[in-house]
């Protein structure tokens, strides 16, 4: 199994939010979008929070059904959505590898503009700023990216 973190770690002791099931079709993400904010809103997120998650979900959940499913239908992506008493953590699970981050490019404007750096790739640098925590992992020919983000935004990242 690979993984890789950045700030933060996990939260113990979760409980389920929501647990559903996309076919892997392109606009597929709204609808994880749709049911990722039905679940989240009663835990009380500051309206900006509550939004970064949502394009993050979106992100994540296209990229799974692009990359990790192919937008394959026989290859659905599943959305776990659960919370301790910190945070809430939303894992998004395809039929794909992942990609090692030490063979991915970060985003450069200007190169892209010049046409040096190809117009995709600003993904999974995207969810990575808008949510606390991102864990990859891949196992069984299935990658999860799980997103988290703390309830109360420390005062630093308001």
């Amino acid at each position: 199994m690979e993984a890789s973190t950045t700030r933060g770690a996990a939260n113990p002791d979760p409980r389920r939010l929501a647990g559903f099931t996309l076919r892997a079709e392109v606009g597929g993400e709204r609808a994880a979008i749709e049911r990722v904010r039905d679940a989240v809103t009663p835990l009380g997120l500051p309206s900006r929070r509550l939004e970064a998650l949502q394009t993050a979900v979106g992100e994540a959940t296209m990229n799974a059904m692009e990359h990790g499913s192919g937008y394959d239908p026989d290859k659905p992506v599943e959305v776990l959505v659960t919370a301790t008493e910190t945070a809430v953590s939303v894992a998004i699970t395809d039929h794909g590898t992942g990609v090692d981050d030490r063979d991915v490019e970060l985003p450069d404007i200007d190169a892209k503009l010049r046409g040096d750096q190809s117009p995709r790739g600003w993904g999974l640098f995207l969810v990575r700023s808008l949510v606390d925590d991102l864990e990859e992992t891949t196992e069984g020919g299935r990658h999860t990216v799980t997103l988290t983000m703390r309830l109360e935004a420390e005062e630093a990242a308001s």
